[in-house]
């Protein structure tokens, strides 16, 4: 199949040449998995240390006397609790209180916010951000094209780095970022990942994406690094029961619903989308996320349907063998009056209906 017309990040040669297998990810031609395979990358991660290509996610600067107003705005999460050099997870919604994306904002200075969305929804986003701004007194700047982004993740991720750059990475608190140089490239060090595990995102300008790619790579290679696909990024942040936009999230779900209201800040005053959250939270959901073990032998898929009995209850959002538990799991939105520990599912499974049962979340969560 041609990737003409596919979005390429600055490391697709580097892809290909290690064995990359390529596949078209929502518009992006990206690595699904190395040679290693997927459970080598997920084991390599939870064991030692994964470098992710993650180049194609999308950045925004916001600039501006209004910066943090002006995200407070768009956002669920309160920005105005954020400190300089930190940063937070939150939910970009809409009038429905529905998600638009979910978002890293970090703050560099009261007036100066970086945005980092999802590759797929870049554009969107941005076409929903760029108009609001008019009653603001800020600046926009869709930097995605000058951007590479590579995410060390594991308990090795910090060894490594370390070896990279000056900056004293373990001074770096979760969720918190610096600038400095890594492999004598001016990059942005964040505390941050998407796999469970300790590790870093390092930003960069897009021409140096090779350089220090390689360059972590060979910092690496004495602990057993090793180059990770979307596939293992998938599984990784499955066991961790990290949302995943399309899926968990979407236009039409609140995090309210996806166990997110730990980012929906309705105290703060007013954003896009708050009332009905407010009303949502007053009135009770009616559906939630959980998770859920297969009891029976079989592996649920996305969009797989869930049954209690003979009635059709929900959906299977994310789905997947686990590597690291060596149990079969998955999400699903339930109605609430089923969304408790315990509770017994059935999920068709090519025509076959295989037992299954709600558990806590995270299904994995690292010790510190």
């Amino acid at each position: 199949m041609s990737t003409e017309y596919l979005k390429k990040t600055p490391l697709n040669e580097v892809h290909r040449r290690s064995g990359g297998k390529m596949v078209d990810f929502g518009g992006w031609d990206m690595p699904v998995q190395y040679e290693a395979g997927v459970i080598a990358e997920h084991m390599a991660t939870r064991e030692r240390a994964g470098l992710f290509d993650v180049s194609h996610m999308g950045e925004i600067w916001v600039d501006g006397p209004d910066a943090i107003r002006f995200v407070n705005h768009l956002t669920t999460n309160d920005v105005a609790r954020l400190v300089d050099g930190q940063a937070h997870y939150s939910a970009l919604t809409n009038e429905s209180g529905g998600v638009v994306d979910d978002l890293l904002v970090y703050r560099f200075a009261e007036d100066r916010l970086f945005l980092v969305v999802n590759a797929g929804t870049q554009d969107k986003d941005w076409a929903w951000i760029a108009p609001k701004a008019a009653d603001f007194d800020v600046k926009l700047r869709h930097a995605s094209v000058e951007y590479c982004q590579i995410a060390i993740q594991g308990p090795k991720a910090l060894g490594i780095l370390q070896t990279l750059t000056p900056t004293d990475l373990s001074s770096i608190k979760y969720y918190h970022f610096t600038t400095g140089t890594v492999d004598g490239v001016d990059s942005i060090i964040s505390r941050t990942g998407y796999t469970g595990e300790d590790g870093f995102e390092v930003y960069a300008e897009a021409s140096k994406a090779e350089q220090l790619w390689n360059k972590v790579m060979e910092a690496g290679a004495g602990v057993g690094i090793l180059p990770c696909g979307l596939a293992a990024r998938n599984t990784l942040r499955l066991e961790s029961a990290m949302s995943l936009y399309g899926h968990e999230l979407s236009d039409t779900i609140s995090p309210l619903e996806a166990n997110l209201g730990w980012i929906c800040k309705l105290d703060k005053g007013d954003f896009i989308g708050r009332e009905p959250m407010q009303k949502l939270k007053e009135e009770g959901l009616k559906r939630k996320l959980v998770g859920f073990e297969m009891t029976d032998r079989g592996i649920a898929r996305d969009g797989f349907e869930v049954f209690i009995g003979d009635e059709k209850v929900g959906n299977v959002t994310s789905a997947s063998p686990a590597p690291f538990l060596k149990k079969n799991i998955g999400l699903a939105f339930l109605p609430t009056e089923f969304a408790k520990t315990g509770q017994e599912i059935t999920i068709d499974v090519r025509g076959k209906k295989l037992a299954a049962v709600v558990v806590p979340t995270p299904f994995y969560k690292r010790e510190k």
